[in-house]
């Protein structure tokens, strides 16, 4: 397994892979999906993780170096990730305070954040809610001393090295440094989730 640091098992249908980070983690996670059977349930990917979870117990470690080779066989041909649109306004609550932490005006600010290509590093936290990898590496603001009890639907936030758009109101400790009218997470629509593991995210401002 030449992309993967050190893999463990995870119960008996599930092993958990490590890797150096989250470019291999998508790749590893797309040659997976592209050659899926039906045995492998699961592919979840993590910052530099990937939890792979079989429907009838984990196939022995040889099976397994196997498939991930062949896996990272395919994810060298497949093809480019999914692109997405967010329409989106610099108007929140906390976007004065965190371009003063981070010496920018709030001009530069916007522009550093709309300038850059995000990548969905993987899901979590709630449903749809998809960590954005990717950001000007100045602009890591900490996560709020005090987190809100709520926070609405649609808020643009960021923290450390991630961005997102809060699916749906939910307690919160980003800082919220705008908001966007797309529906992220619809329960109603198949797929429920806007956003997944590896879909390429360009920010647009409305």
């Amino acid at each position: 397994m030449s992309a993967a640091a050190s893999y463990r098992p995870a119960g008996d249908r599930a092993v958990l892979i490590e890797l150096k980070d989250n470019d291999a983690v998508q790749r590893l996670a797309a040659g997976l999906e592209a050659q899926r059977g039906e045995e492998l349930e699961e592919i979840v990917p993590g910052h530099e993780t990937l939890l792979l979870v079989w429907r009838r117990g984990a196939p022995p470690l040889g099976a397994i170096e196997q498939l991930i080779s062949g896996a990272e066989l395919t994810a060298e041909a497949s093809a480019q990730p999914a692109e997405i649109e967010l329409r989106v306004r610099y108007d929140g609550p906390d976007l004065a305070a965190v371009a003063e932490s981070c010496g920018f005006s709030l001009e530069e600010l916007v522009a550093r954040h709309l300038a850059c290509r995000y990548r969905v590093g993987f899901i979590g936290f709630s449903p749809g809610f998809a960590y954005l990898l990717g950001g000007d590496a100045a602009l890591q603001p900490p996560r709020l001393a005090e987190p809100r009890t709520r926070v609405p639907a649609g808020a643009l936030a960021i923290a450390g090295p991630y961005s997102a758009v809060y699916p749906r109101s939910s307690p919160g400790g980003w800082n919220l440094i705008g908001s966007c009218d797309e529906p992220i997470f619809d329960p109603t629509q198949n797929p429920p989730a806007l956003l997944t593991a590896g879909t390429v995210v360009r920010l647009v401002a409305k």
